[in-house]
């Protein structure tokens, strides 16, 4: 009985320290993009937060929605696809149905793009202004299931943070 109270302790602060940090990631976030209405220099900056906070993840970074198909935009980690077609692939898929993709593993995913070998999950959330899709938030891990619905809701905040920075 008592390996199960001392394993629900470690449970329970290990999720309040992560609740401390989204908290923090997410003020650090409101600050460096209030009064910033650049796309592309928002992207970059969440971005750099995300890749240099988030544990497990080996890339965070935006693809652009333009002409059908998606574009690299700004980004951390290793070289990535440039051109992704509506549909295609987990953040094609994002893109075209307007629904957070949360996928456990990538391999097991109809049609994934293989831009690095070493993802095993992913997430990738779509980025709207005036309800069109313009672009997608996409984070990899070589973990497999590394995202949980935890890390989706504190996505969907920085998402919308930075939906807040466009003009109408």
């Amino acid at each position: 009985m008592s390996e199960l109270v001392i394993e629900n302790s470690a449970i329970s602060s290990q999720s309040s320290a992560i609740e401390a940090t989204y908290t923090t990631l997410l003020n650090q976030i409101k600050a460096i993009t209030a009064g910033e209405p650049d796309l592309i220099a928002n992207m970059a900056n969440i971005s750099a937060v995300l890749f240099n906070n988030m544990p497990q993840i080996n890339w965070a970074g935006f693809y652009l929605h333009k002409e059908n198909q998606l574009v690299l935009g700004p980004f951390q980690g290793q070289v990535a696809c440039i051109r992704i077609p509506l549909g295609k692939g987990v953040c094609g898929t994002a893109a075209l149905t307007n629904e957070v993709q949360r996928i456990d593993d990538v391999h097991a995913f109809e049609g994934h793009i293989a831009c690095d070998a070493a993802s095993n999950s992913e997430i990738v959330l779509p980025v709207q202004r005036n309800g069109m899709v313009i672009a997608v938030l996409d984070i990899d891990s070589p973990i497999f299931s590394r995202f949980s619905e935890h890390d989706q809701q504190f996505l969907e905040q920085v998402i919308t943070i930075l939906e807040s920075t466009l003009a109408a």
